[in-house]
């Protein structure tokens, strides 16, 4: 039986020793100023990204990986005789699934098989996760692949932004719900559903009340949860990060509750102190 490589994008934030433990790869997508193109996580670090948007005044576009870029990444794990299983940020958010899908087709039949996360950030990560111990385990990439399809019904990604800011530049809200949001301190929190970037709910005030909506939604579901990962991702937001798990450790069982720091295109379309939840139920 070949041996399972998993693959992901740079939009799953996976922590470095992660990746190197469990010989995770991973294909960067593109950050994209008027001046050059950037491979996120490769060239550009998030901090850079927040302080030319400061300085200009306008977000940078992002770019999914091209097929080629995908053959590029996978072909020495198919000539070496390994089999891959690469799991894509949300469809309904990127081409990077669709181009991923091309690449595979240029491989033989079956020897990648391309996984739609319907999520993103550290939704993406807990699924990977999942991949990496069922590979270890000696699984298949069809089993591992039916599994992921099951699992990822089940992942819950919330997060709360800091500033509409960045979700008006990119064209998420209009001038008015910015300009609105902004003089009520209208904070949303936002949640993946199917696939889609969905706000669930306006909180008003500090930004400490929309993330403690977040935790108690959590917490709501904390009987039913998961309990070998739970994964708190941020944009420079490191103190509500840290609030965030010391509750959870607290009023949850789960296992490991690991802190993950959003990269440069997550970080692109949420802006700075955004922190979200991520696990399964």
């Amino acid at each position: 039986m070949s041996i399972v490589k998993i693959f992901s994008d740079s939009t799953s934030d996976l922590p470095q020793g992660w990746k190197e433990t469990y010989d995770i790869g991973i294909v960067p997508l593109y950050v994209v100023f008027q001046d050059g193109t950037y491979k996120d996580g490769v060239d550009i670090t998030p901090e850079e990204v927040y302080r030319r948007v400061a300085a200009n005044g306008a977000l940078p576009k992002t770019a999914a990986p091209s097929p080629a870029d995908f053959m590029a990444a996978f072909g020495p794990v198919i000539s070496s005789g390994g089999d891959i299983v690469y799991i894509s940020l949300s469809s309904s958010l990127s081409s990077t699934y669709q181009n991923a899908l091309l690449a595979a087709e240029e491989f033989p039949e079956g020897r990648v098989q391309v996984v739609d996360s319907q999520t993103l950030c550290g939704g993406i990560a807990l699924l990977v996760m999942k991949a990496v111990r069922a590979a270890a385990k000696g699984h298949s990439s069809r089993e591992i692949v039916a599994m992921l399809k099951q699992c990822r019904d089940r992942v819950e990604t919330e997060f709360v932004v800091d500033t509409l800011d960045y979700l008006y530049m990119g064209g998420r809200c209009s001038g008015m719900q910015n300009f609105i949001g902004s003089l009520l301190k209208i904070r949303p929190v936002l949640r993946l559903i199917d696939g889609a970037i969905v706000p669930v709910s306006k909180v008003r005030g500090k930004k400490e009340k929309a993330v403690e909506q977040m935790l108690q939604h959590a917490l709501a579901n904390a009987g039913e949860m998961d309990k070998e990962l739970l994964i708190v991702a941020h944009t420079l937001g490191e103190a509500d990060a840290n609030f965030l798990v010391a509750q959870l450790r607290e009023q949850t069982d789960v296992e490991e509750i690991a802190v993950i720091h959003a990269g440069c295109v997550i970080g692109s379309h949420c802006g700075p102190a955004t922190v979200g939840l991520m696990y399964m139920h």
